[in-house]
């Protein structure tokens, strides 16, 4: 398993092209990536990227010459999903696999706090909805011109095993329907006239590398779709399971058995005999963590009461993921010509430039630096620099490269 998916002699090729840290993005895995998910998953699950992984235009175009489908959390989102499918030449076999199952299949438009011009703009592009809340549906009923096919979002009360705060377990959330809450928000929702709930979407999952957890969550999420389907009469012809496939950052750690995954969907199709319609899947991290590199070059090397201190040109403003997490990503250090650094690895705490004392970057083995030397950060290829604090003390912004 290799966490990094450019090479050192690369970046070094990068780094010398200009100053300032950087971000390299591997053309052939992220194409790898897809096509061996896309492979073991049966012909009735889409793949929709989750954009907010990484919304680069590269990466989307790469996806979308597959025949993806994109979750969008945000208006900007849904504008940069468009443009790479309107640039996509997508095979006819795969273009036919991507329009099955009802209007809006390659565009899916979720998120708790959707403004009204956003979701008018959502449906001019076609997209589906994910409503979270009757408030969603009034500006779908509002702004739709015909009877729209629409998923309802549920917060599940039981059953699911995610404790991730990024997520949110079972407690209160700020996304989606309660279930508890389900039977109001469905009666109330007969009063729109063009809103049709044909689908039923739960995200409760993040980053889980264990196949059997998430095939019991998302058998979890097909019992509540039966059940409210035969409560409430729903007509359901999409299940969305989100994501939540996650990777390893560490050695060590097992990576997702994406094959026993792909198995147990299929069983929990047949199980689910009553459903005839499509699953969605919502892989952002899985798909796009591993064809990113995260370089940058140390400025200092200090000692401050037994601890060694390697500060780089960049911190959180570029990787905020170590400090909300607590988990710091694979690293390794080079010369700045490509060469392997030798020596004894050793303790050493990785901050970045920014004054604060919270640009942490993790606490890692590496060995002798000097300045001028650089550190290597592997799969940053999602919640990289888009999820990071880009503008905090003004310092540059990184470079983004693409790498065949």
């Amino acid at each position: 398993m290799s966490f990094f998916a450019v090479s050192d002699n690369t970046l070094a090729d990068l780094a010398a092209r200009a100053p300032g840290p950087f971000f390299a993005y591997s053309r052939r895995e992220a194409r790898e990536r897809w096509e061996r998910l896309a492979a073991v998953l049966p012909p009735r699950v889409r793949l929709a990227y989750a954009v907010k992984a990484n919304p680069d235009p590269g990466l989307l175009a790469i996806f979308a010459r597959r025949g993806a489908a994109f979750d969008c959390a945000s208006g900007g989102e849904l504008a940069r999903a468009a443009r790479a499918l309107s640039g996509a030449r997508v095979p006819r076999r795969k273009a036919a696999r991507a329009e099955t199952g009802g209007p809006g299949n390659l565009l899916f438009y979720g998120g708790p706090g959707k403004r009204a011009e956003e979701v008018r703009r959502a449906l001019k592009l076609g997209a589906r909805i994910h409503a979270e809340s009757l408030e969603d549906l009034a500006l779908v009923d509002r702004f739709s011109r015909r009877p729209t096919a629409v998923n309802l979002r549920i917060h599940p009360a039981s059953g699911i095993e995610e404790g991730s705060r990024i997520i949110g377990g079972t407690g209160p959330s700020a996304f989606g329907v309660d279930e508890e809450n389900l039977s109001r928000v469905l009666h109330t929702a007969k009063r729109f006239t063009r809103v049709r709930i044909e689908g039923i979407h739960v995200f409760a999952a993040s980053n889980e590398r264990d196949a059997a957890r998430l095939a019991r969550t998302y058998a979890t999420v097909l019992e509540l779709a039966r059940k409210a389907s035969e409560a409430f009469r729903l007509d359901l012809r999409q299940i969305d399971l989100g994501g939540g496939l996650g990777i390893a950052y560490t050695p060590g750690e097992e990576e997702l058995d994406v094959d026993a995954l792909g198995r147990s969907l299929g069983e929990l199709l047949e199980t689910h005999g009553w459903f005839r319609g499509e699953l969605v899947l919502e892989p952002g991290r899985w798909l796009a963590g591993s064809c990113g590199v995260y370089a940058a070059r140390v400025v200092r090397v200090k000692e401050s009461r037994g601890v060694r201190f390697v500060i780089l040109e960049g911190g959180i403003n570029h990787l905020l993921r170590p400090l909300l997490t607590g988990q710091p990503f694979p690293v390794r250090a080079f010369r700045a010509d490509g060469s392997s650094i030798e020596g004894e690895a050793g303790p050493a705490t990785l901050t970045g430039p920014l004054c604060t004392s919270l640009d942490r970057l993790g606490e890692v083995l590496l060995p002798g630096l000097d300045v001028g030397d650089y550190v290597a950060f592997g799969r940053t290829g999602a919640y990289g620099f888009t999820e990071a604090m880009g503008r905090f003390l003004s310092h540059p912004l990184p470079r983004e490269y693409w790498v065949s």
